[in-house]
């Protein structure tokens, strides 16, 4: 029977650095870098950035990267009008 020691498969190099992900649930996950992104086409996107922003949503269009695009776009207020003008 083997041990656990056996399975090198999910074992990780004690020298590697622990990378720190943070999740935001109205925007992207920030990954400190670099990083290194495998895309369902087998394609490799890499970013030297000291931090990452993936998106989640798929609208960026710098996608896997986050462009901002799931913001809501509004509208600014149109300004009041004066309505004491005589």
């Amino acid at each position: 029977m083997p041990s656990p020691d056996d399975n090198d498969t999910c074992r990780v190099p004690a020298a590697a650095p622990a990378r720190r992900v943070s999740v935001d649930r109205e925007g992207p996950v920030l990954v400190e870098g670099p990083v290194e992104i495998v895309l369902d086409d087998g394609t490799v996107a890499r970013s030297d950035r000291f931090m990452v922003a993936v998106c989640t949503c798929r609208r960026s269009r710098t996608y896997p990267w986050c462009d901002t695009s799931h913001r809501r776009r509004e509208r600014p207020a149109p300004p009041p009008e004066d309505r004491n003008l005589t």
